[in-house]
């Protein structure tokens, strides 16, 4: 298993920074987040010199309209191409919201008969995100929010799957079952990690209400073998590099202490 951090955990801090302290904290890897930082320049060449800091194990594709970077197709398409340029196995990206009107966005998605082939181009790994319940009346304003029918349009359209832990857990906090449910489907490629909490997301372990523990340790005892990715609010962090990194240190030992696997 390779422990990742996603670039959004430092949004703070300059990309090229953000990768030199998670080389510095011991992170085998980087998931990259495409923001405002990749308007109006050379993409690739942006990309290809943040993974000489740091490797990328995944892009996760604009969530945000960004200026050149087109329609949530287009920039998935477009990420795609850069990865596969640049030797990135996976892409991620967010279902359509209906909560949205993104109807021209989720047409799209069921048109779409082999996603590895039609867009991955058996390159790359494409992978969709589950959603998350916000709001006070608990609403996940995205299509494909209820954990079976995720599963069987994995399934039937050869799509990948992120599975984000504080985006399930806002929905129900045992959420272990439903990574369950998604695990013996073959089709998680990627862990999104953190905690949640009294309608915030993307907290420090322990700071929320999540079995983060008990889920790491069940983890552990499957064959999973592809990315855990931290994936923090960097709000989450006071101010100050050095604490930050300090932070991340221990995190980073506690999730490698929990999924190290044990001889006998």
């Amino acid at each position: 298993m390779r422990i990742s951090i996603s670039a959004g955990t430092l949004f703070t801090f300059p990309l090229p920074k953000a990768f030199a302290m998670a080389r510095e904290a011991g992170f085998d890897g980087m998931e990259l987040v495409i923001n405002q930082e990749f308007q109006k320049v050379n993409a690739r060449r942006l990309v290809k010199e943040l993974a000489q800091i740091m490797p990328i194990f995944s892009i996760h594709a604009p969530f945000l309209q960004l200026d050149g970077w087109g329609s949530p197709v287009d920039s998935l398409k477009r990420c795609v191409e850069i990865a596969a340029d640049c030797g990135i196995g996976l892409v991620n990206f967010h279902p359509p919201s209906w909560l949205g009107l993104e109807f021209a966005y989720w047409r799209w998605l069921y048109r779409m008969q082999d996603f590895q082939k039609e867009i991955g181009g058996n390159q790359v790994a494409v992978t969709l995100e589950n959603m998350p319940w916000t709001g006070k009346y608990r609403i996940n304003g995205y299509i494909l929010s209820d954990t079976q029918k995720l599963i069987e349009f994995l399934q039937e359209r050869n799509l990948y799957l992120t599975f984000d832990c504080t985006h399930m857990g806002s929905g129900r906090a045992n959420f272990i079952n439903d990574f369950y449910l998604c695990y013996n489907s073959g089709r998680i490629r990627n862990i999104h990690f953190s905690d949640y909490g009294h309608g915030r997301q993307h907290l420090l372990p322990g700071h929320g209400i999540l079995p983060l523990t008990r889920f790491l340790n069940h983890l552990r005892n499957t064959a999973y073998n592809d990315i855990l990715t931290l994936e923090l609010s960097p709000h989450e962090f006071p101010k100050g590099e050095g604490i930050i990194l300090e932070s991340l240190k221990e995190i980073l030992a506690y999730l490698r202490q929990e999924t190290a696997k044990t001889t006998l």
